[in-house]
């Protein structure tokens, strides 16, 4: 006897009844608790159409440090499927602004590392620049090549009044030039927070990303998109000096904007009671008193600094990196020299520095000491020009023998590329430190 079609189903309708449900039944249970520990875990992509919903029902705020390995982040570094090759699709469509705050000192060396491994990498990256007027900021010129120029604040510095909820959140220990030169640091990234909401309200949008990092830094590698980690804000491991480390961070808007709020949020950090904090551990109050979750990975750049330290360092003493450590440095100080301690050499002194102070990661092999206690080594140029590469080591040489026409023409050709401009006359910027040779 054939069944009919109808019958047929019903049978096996019937059939799941009896044995099939009581299997699913066992099995919905672990699958939705599976479920349930992802999406609670997994940050919220900013640019996913279910963010609003998943943040109705999972409200929460998270006060820690994340891996950047953890198995819910995006895989953006290892292997690439549909899902992560879209998501990195629409980083890259995504508008950033990108803001460099600091002196100028050596950014002949430093400044063109940035513009190919992060404006150039971005297409709707904006650049935006809040530095003090000073002998070096004539170098700025080397900007002209920025792809894309919102804002350029280049102004005379002055003095920071301290209010007295300044003098008890902050400390003048290891501070270079006290409580205030902490002011003037965190003056100069909270600038660069106004001048970014400035040019949103401006042009009516909001940014997707925000990466702040210092004019200083060299890039020896590009800023991949595997560093761009929705929910989180992310920060360089290492020289965290019981804190988090303040020399670079890369987050949505909103993050950001506790971020970078360096001045303003001090009121706050003092009714909670903070005290003595420095640049590291007040950056770290202001995200976990406002529930904002970081993560820390290691970037591929370094601090190229001028400043002398003991060598060799010994607890909380400062390591100065080659320019030529492959790394990646995570900010670490570094300069163009020739190598002195590598290898053991590297392993016996830094397992006897403070891992929560100024370090750097160096197991892997990759870190190479210089000996930092005097001033940069004769012929450091050709340690540099050897490093950097043909193109690079031009610039430096263009700097180096810039005339005055011509730097007065490179920011003449910023300001008509930009949608704001705030500095002296070029004519003064640029005699400051060309001359009139």
């Amino acid at each position: 006897m054939v069944k009919s079609p109808q019958k047929s189903a019903m049978y096996i309708a019937r059939g799941f009844s009896d044995q099939g449900w009581r299997l699913l039944l066992l099995l919905v249970p672990p699958l939705s608790l599976t479920v349930f520990i992802c999406v609670y875990a997994t940050p919220l992509s900013p640019f996913s159409t279910f963010a609003p919903l998943a943040s109705f029902f999972f409200n929460r705020t998270v006060n820690s440090t994340t891996s950047a390995d953890d198995p819910c982040v995006l895989p953006l570094n290892r292997s690439q499927p549909v899902g992560v090759r879209s998501w990195k699709d629409e980083l890259y469509r995504s508008r950033m602004a990108v803001c460099l705050v600091g002196g100028a000192r050596r950014f002949e060396l430093t400044g063109p590392s940035i513009v190919e491994n992060i404006l150039n990498l971005y297409p709707n990256s904006d650049l935006f620049l809040h530095s003090p007027l000073d002998k070096n900021a004539f170098k700025f010129s080397l900007l002209k090549v920025a792809p894309r120029i919102a804002t350029v604040r280049i102004f005379q510095p002055k003095p920071i009044p301290e209010t007295e909820a300044e003098v008890r959140v902050l400390t003048a220990a290891n501070s270079p030039n006290g409580i205030q030169g902490l002011l003037q640091y965190f003056n100069l990234v909270e600038g660069c927070l106004t001048m970014i909401e400035e040019y949103q309200t401006q042009n009516n949008f909001k940014y997707d990303w925000v990466v702040r990092t210092r004019v200083d830094g060299y890039w020896n590698a590009p800023l991949g998109p595997q560093n761009f980690i929705a929910g989180h804000y992310l920060v360089p491991s290492g020289s965290t000096y019981g804190g988090l480390n303040d020399r670079l961070g890369i987050g949505d808007f909103n993050s950001s904007k506790v971020a970078l709020s360096r001045l303003s949020l001090i009121p706050k950090l003092d009714s909670a009671g903070l005290r003595l904090l420095n640049s590291e551990t007040s950056f770290k109050a202001q995200l976990t008193t406002y529930g904002v979750p970081f993560v820390t990975k290691r970037l591929p750049f370094c601090i190229v600094t001028d400043r002398k330290y003991r060598f060799p360092p010994y607890r909380f003493g400062v390591p100065v990196a080659t320019l030529s450590s492959p790394g990646p440095l995570s900010g670490a100080k570094c300069r163009p020299c020739t190598r002195v301690c590598e290898g053991s050499c590297v392993a016996g002194v830094m397992p006897l520095l403070n891992k929560g102070w100024s370090w750097t990661n160096w197991e892997n092999g990759t870190l190479k000491l210089c000996d930092a206690h005097a001033e940069w080594e004769r012929g450091w140029e050709k340690i540099f020009d050897e490093v950097a590469g043909k193109k690079r080591a031009a610039v430096r040489k263009r700097i180096s023998g810039l005339k005055l026409k011509q730097c007065v023409n490179d920011f003449n050709e910023m300001n008509r590329r930009s949608s704001k401009w705030e500095s002296p006359p070029p004519e003064e910027i640029c005699k400051l430190g060309v001359g009139q040779n």
